[in-house]
């Protein structure tokens, strides 16, 4: 059954990374980083080369689920990829996402540069899988898997 891709982004200050999922809403892959400044005039192109029905924004939090900065700045994001959009967003906790990303890259490519260059791309497709994760838990049942409300 197809569900439609989800689109998932990273945000950033410098750069978002930006993920894709398959149309059944399994699995998630890494697009590509596009710098922050000027996201806005892109979000539209991204929207029509993707084909996503729904979109997901990582929101930074502290360990203890705190918002900062960075936050205000995903909030942001979300609200403006809504309004130029119209598709659905949701916020999703993304704690942890880059960190995973790195470890997932430094296994994978050996080049600091060229990991530094993809680390925002996969941790969209880091917090994009577990949001695809979690939805696939609620459905069957599974509350350990839930995503937590906004």
């Amino acid at each position: 059954m197809d569900v439609g891709r989800v689109l998932g982004l990273d945000y950033g200050t410098v750069r978002v990374g930006v993920a894709i999922s398959d149309g059944l809403g399994i699995s998630a892959r890494p697009v590509r980083s596009v710098p922050a400044e000027g996201f806005e005039d892109q979000i539209q192109s991204l929207v029509e080369e993707l084909g996503p029905v729904s979109v997901v924004v990582g929101l930074p939090t502290s360990l203890g689920g705190e918002e900062g900065a960075s936050a205000k700045g995903a909030r942001e994001l979300a609200d403006l990829v809504s309004a130029r959009t119209g598709l659905r967003v949701e916020l999703a906790d993304e704690r942890f996402s880059s960190t995973r990303a790195e470890a997932i890259l430094k296994e994978k490519v050996r080049d600091r540069r060229e990991r530094r260059e993809q680390v925002d791309a996969v941790a969209a497709a880091v917090l994009l899988q577990g949001w695809l994760d979690a939805r696939a838990g609620e459905e069957r049942g599974n509350p350990r898997y839930a995503p937590k409300p906004d």
